[in-house]
C-alpha cells in the first residue's frame, strides 16, 4: 500500500516555473515506477512524465518533452515533477502515481494522489 500526498501547484504565468512534490508513505515506495499525470476540465487525465523504480529511465509525453523533468529521491519517498517554460495549455490539476511497472497508461497506475492544481496565464 502506498499513500501519496502532492504539493507545489500554484498560479504562475507563461513562461514561469514550478516544481511540484509528491510525498510517498509505504514500505515499498521503491519498488514502484512512478508517474505524474494532469487533467484539464472536460478533459480526459492525460499522461506527462514517468520514472522506474530505480530512476534509471525516465519517459515523457511529446507535449512536456524537454520541459519537464521527472526525478526520485527513494531515501526521502519522493517523486519530483520540475516544470519549466510553462505554457497556459499545461494548466491542469496534477497527480502523483505509483504502478507496478514502468508505464504511460492511466489504467496500470494503482495509487493516486488527491492532485494539485497548476494554473498558468497568458
Amino acid at each position: 500500500q502506498v499513500q501519496l500526498v502532492e504539493s507545489g501547484g500554484g498560479l504562475v504565468q507563461a513562461g514561469d516555473s514550478l516544481r511540484l512534490s509528491c510525498a510517498a508513505s509505504g514500505r515499498t515506495f521503491s519498488s514502484y515506477a512512478m508517474g505524474w499525470f494532469r487533467q484539464a476540465p472536460g478533459k480526459e487525465r492525460q499522461f506527462v512524465a514517468g520514472i522506474t523504480w530505480s530512476g534509471g529511465s525516465t519517459y515523457y509525453a511529446d507535449s512536456v518533452q524537454g520541459r519537464f523533468t521527472i526525478s526520485r529521491d527513494n531515501a526521502k519517498n519522493m517523486v519530483y515533477l520540475q516544470m519549466n517554460s510553462l505554457k497556459p495549455e499545461d494548466t491542469a490539476v496534477y497527480y502523483c502515481a505509483a504502478s507496478s511497472h514502468a508505464s504511460t497508461m492511466v489504467v496500470t497506475y494503482d495509487y493516486w494522489g488527491q492532485g494539485t492544481q497548476v494554473t498558468v496565464s497568458s
